[in-house]
């Protein structure tokens, strides 16, 4: 069952002088439950197809289908409401929010969804503890390591049940042991919550873990291996 169907995407830029291609005629579906790591040299095009599947940026041509909708038809403010309660994001960055206590960063994304109290406290909770970080609710970000706010940054996309969750180079400012330890993790929740993942890496040791490989090159797909 598919669950992102992107068809003829691509993404130029300065059209009107000398065309530049960041995706060039890309073709991609992926399943629900997948393990999926979009590889390739920089500047082939990894962050901008993350970013078109996450209705972060739009495509020059093609279109974007997640589930029955077409994403690339929503205006501003519906596209803004469907990520909020469709798709989760993982940055390279982490992007918690310092302020709030690792418990309240997973708990943001239900509050703007209006989920009750009891809820949220439930959920993030039992993430955290899934995420094997149930110990550290009651801190701060700065009070982490990277590798555990990347885990809280994981369990706060995961929170309202995504479609699917979208990580752009999820290890980059992590060591060796931080990395291995969240790719456990992150495998772990693909299987314990059917959770579907899509990285742009170029990590080996995300490609080495990653089920589907799809290879891009000057931003068109070369190869795309299921193992």
């Amino acid at each position: 069952m598919s669950v992102i169907k992107a068809e003829n995407i691509s993404k130029v830029y300065n059209e009107k002088t000398i065309p530049v291609y960041a995706l060039n005629g890309v073709n991609l579906e992926i399943e629900k439950g997948e393990f999926t790591a979009i590889v390739g040299p920089s500047g082939c095009g990894k962050t901008t197809l993350l970013n078109v599947l996450g209705g972060l940026d739009n495509p020059s041509t093609g279109r974007v289908v997640v589930g029955e909708t077409e994403i690339t038809k929503l205006s501003d403010a519906e596209l803004i409401d469907y990520r909020l309660k469709h798709i989760g994001f993982v940055f390279q960055a982490y992007n918690l929010i310092p302020v709030l206590t690792t418990m309240e960063n997973v708990e943001f994304i239900m509050l703007l969804q209006k989920r009750s109290k009891a809820e949220r406290d439930e959920r993030a909770m039992q993430l955290l503890t899934q995420m094997g970080i149930g110990d550290k609710a009651k801190q701060r970000p700065s009070q982490l390591s990277g590798g555990q706010q990347q885990r809280v940054a994981v369990a706060r996309a995961l929170a309202s049940k995504p479609e699917f969750v979208l990580a752009d180079e999820p290890t980059a400012n992590l060591d060796s042991k931080s990395t291995s330890d969240l790719l456990d993790m992150m495998a772990k929740m693909n299987e314990e919550e059917s959770a579907t993942f899509v990285f742009s890496t170029h990590d080996q040791r995300v490609i080495d873990k990653a089920r589907r490989v799809v290879t891009l090159e000057d931003g068109k797909v070369i190869s795309d291996e299921r193992r």
